[in-house]
């Protein structure tokens, strides 16, 4: 297995760079692919619109074609300005409880999700957290672009570093990053241990929990959405078993920055997602006792596997020499 998870990383991981925006924009032009980018956004206003002027400046306005056709945000019952702030800025907002009422809402962003599906028609779906700071656009193009240009591919993952903290200058404005320890505390205590025992076919996804990634909707239509924070473990599971490893990749976009979560709900977000494994694992599943992490070298994210622990000691009462002693 260890074999199969190198060889894919060697096939099915770029970075944004490979692909440049003119050539994804021919190709886009060439197929007549549309696609839809979506931000699932609750009480974000400090955040949301810097990254609508980004994607409608660099990615819509200005271009032969643009690449990105529809840029909406559903919003998921905010109590601040993050509407009327997205709408300033350029995109369309559509609430959660118009979508599908039929259907009453809970809260979740697997929800918000699955019901903007309902809101978009695009041929390609890329989604993008909202509390992002510094925003990129390639956080867009990225991902989109393996979908652009290779029809084997149906589902990308952003890959990136992410620290907890950064540091900026009074005079220059934002300074080079710097980390404070290290972010996606709940990616490395829970879901890659989760998906390296489990799925050891995914254990080569730098981020599998990132919120930002590009899926063609005749793949996404056909998976089932956990509702709450479960949903990216549940969809890179469940691609993998509907569309299998070589339709999946992922694309470096450098660095992630955005509003981190406290240490409870850090907890219930773990919570949910062994649950969303959970159900999963009730299908069958394969174990593999290793785990592989990444560090960043010159070429890249560099994967090192571990052997995890698996061993168990029996209880001291059943050994000999402990019963022995308790009858003396």
């Amino acid at each position: 297995m260890l074999e199969e998870v190198e060889r894919w990383l060697a096939d099915r991981s770029w970075s944004a760079a490979d692909r440049p925006l003119g050539q994804l924009v021919s190709a886009k032009r060439a197929a007549g692919t549309t696609v839809s980018v979506v931000l699932p956004a609750l009480n974000e206003e400090a955040t949301v619109g810097r990254i609508v002027e980004v994607i409608r400046r660099d990615l819509i306005e200005g271009l032969p074609v643009p690449l990105v056709d529809e840029l909406v945000v559903i919003d998921s019952g905010s109590t601040d300005r993050t509407a009327e702030v997205a709408a300033k800025a350029g995109a369309r907002v559509v609430h959660r409880d118009e979508v599908l009422p039929r259907i009453p809402a809970v809260p979740g962003k697997g929800e918000v999700l699955w019901r903007s599906l309902l809101a978009t028609t695009g041929d390609i779906v890329c989604f993008v957290d909202a509390d992002l700071r510094d925003f990129s656009a390639t956080f867009v193009s990225g991902i989109v672009g393996p979908l652009l240009t290779d029809p084997d591919v149906r589902f990308v993952k952003a890959m990136y570093d992410r620290p907890l903290g950064t540091e900026f200058s009074d005079s220059t404005g934002p300074a080079s990053t710097k980390a404070h320890g290290q972010g996606g505390r709940v990616t490395e205590l829970v879901a890659r241990p989760l998906l390296n025992l489990h799925w050891p076919q995914l254990a080569g996804f730098v981020q599998p929990l990132g919120g930002e990634y590009a899926v063609r909707r005749e793949l996404l239509e056909r998976l089932p959405f956990p509702v709450g924070y479960g949903v990216e473990l549940g969809l890179l599971v469940d691609a993998l078993h509907t569309a299998g490893l070589d339709a999946l990749a992922q694309v470096d976009v450098g660095v992630r920055l955005h509003r981190h979560q406290d240490g409870q709900a850090l907890g219930r977000m773990a919570a949910a997602i062994y649950r969303t494994a959970q159900v999963r694992l009730s299908r069958g599943h394969l174990v593999r006792p290793e785990l592989t992490q990444f560090e960043r070298g010159p070429e890249g994210f560099v994967p090192h596997t571990y052997a995890v622990d698996t061993e168990e000691r029996p209880p001291m009462r059943d050994i000999e020499e402990y019963a022995h002693r308790r009858v003396a």
